[in-house]
């Protein structure tokens, strides 16, 4: 992989981008598309299969096999992904990145989603802020936006931003690769880009950065907002405005070939203890977290109630599903080191993430995790059958090493 530029090819595909498309597919790991095969098994041939990738990028010869779906189970029906093959996933990296470098040149300030050095906390804590210096919100929520972007306005986002030929060859072939369904059955498609590709993202910000942040600016200059992907969130000063601007805003998801949600799209009145007032919705939830009227104290002390967010109760429920999956007392033949080695990761996650607002939200989720331990304590060890002996050997390890596991760092309480 040492020579940088294609010889006697139709496109001028570097070597070292295919090269550096792998280093981060194998980061990602993943799992394997319709020809089975994993990361591992792709390494076993790695000079081989990156050669076979760049020579057929570089000649214009290379077709994406289809999608493998996966079913994903959510809260209102099935939500399908698209496994991409890890050659494939090879590719599409290629061609995400140079997408990208011309992409962040017009991306808006307030577009968070799958950026460099941007992230779902900047925009939640963005949000806060505006809700604080406005006091409406419009909560959208784009009907199926994955399975419903139009090709050709998918194109022309692109094109708008990258005129090299072969990145909008091979965008249009990866648009149009048939899913390959868990039956076996193959479906073609013709529109929508699938989540789970590697490409997926950055087309979708594009999309979204002509038909929402770009309009949105030029129609209402004045009016401020928070993008992640396809999630979006609009303030506005007033009730007046957040209707005008919801009604201008369906119509314009129309002409793109979307549409906004009827049940989940709402005004929501950002009431706290010092707005006055009432309305029908006075929460809304965003990436992850739900943003309500909330008991606050301030870093001088004053107690106040202010429009703040917390986790969700639909991320609450997933992750003490998770833990409950993990069936921690049971393992008994773990060690406390491997248990820590295992679950730290999973919580530590979720501390950084979900803690990063309001994290007392946590406490009831983390109290609980203790609550397993506790019951692995007794079940492992016959001596300590009893509570108040175990509980006596819980303090001493507290004690002892007060951040053995991630949790303790916050709470060490075993009962809510």
């Amino acid at each position: 992989m040492d020579q940088l530029k294609s010889s006697g090819k139709s496109f001028e595909i570097s070597k070292q981008s295919v090269w550096q498309a792998w280093e981060k597919v194998r980061a990602n790991k993943g799992a394997p598309g319709v020809d089975g095969a994993s990361i591992a098994a792709f390494e076993k041939d790695l000079k081989n299969n990156l050669y076979k990738i760049w020579n057929r990028m570089s000649s214009g010869t290379y077709f994406p096999p289809p999608v493998r779906a996966v079913e994903i189970p959510k809260k209102r029906g099935i939500r399908v992904l698209g496994v991409p093959t890890v050659s494939d996933r090879v590719a599409q990296t290629v061609v995400a990145r140079a997408i990208e470098v011309e992409a962040e040149k017009v991306f808006h300030p307030d577009s968070y989603g799958y950026r460099p050095s941007r992230s779902a906390l900047e925009a939640v804590a963005r949000c806060r802020d505006r809700c604080w210096e406005k006091d409406w919100v419009i909560d959208l929520d784009i009907r199926a936006f994955f399975d419903s972007v139009p090709w050709d306005l998918v194109l022309k986002a692109v094109a708008a931003v990258c005129d090299l030929p072969w990145v909008l060859l091979y965008v249009k072939r990866w648009l149009g690769a048939p899913l390959q369904l868990p039956d076996g059955t193959v479906k073609a498609r013709d529109r929508g880009t699938p989540q789970g590709s590697a490409v997926s993202p950055v087309l979708a910000n594009l999309f979204m950065h002509y038909a929402f942040d770009s309009w949105l600016v030029r129609e209402f200059p004045g009016v401020g907002f928070e993008r992640y992907a396809d999630d979006a969130v609009v303030h506005c000063l007033s009730l007046e405005q957040a209707r005008r601007v919801l009604g201008r805003l369906g119509e314009r998801m129309a002409e793109v070939g979307l549409e906004l949600h009827p049940d989940k799209t709402r005004i929501v009145y950002c009431k706290d203890g010092r707005r006055r007032g009432s309305h029908e919705h006075t929460a809304f939830t965003f990436l992850g977290f739900t943003f309500r009227a909330r008991r606050v104290v301030s870093r001088h002390g004053k107690v106040f109630t202010g429009f703040t967010p917390a986790v969700s109760k639909e991320a609450l429920k997933k992750m003490s599903e998770q833990v409950r999956s993990l069936r921690l007392h049971r393992h008994v033949s773990l060690t406390e080191r491997d248990l820590a080695r295992w679950i730290n990761p999973i919580v530590q996650g979720w501390m950084q993430y979900y803690g990063a607002f309001h994290r007392s939200a946590l406490y009831p989720l983390l109290t609980r995790i203790n609550a397993y331990l506790m019951r692995w304590l007794r079940k492992k060890y016959e001596r300590l059958r009893g509570w108040k002996k175990a509980e006596r050997a819980w303090w001493e390890a507290v004690d002892r090493q007060p951040r053995f596991f991630a949790q303790w760092a916050w709470t060490t309480a075993i009962r809510a």
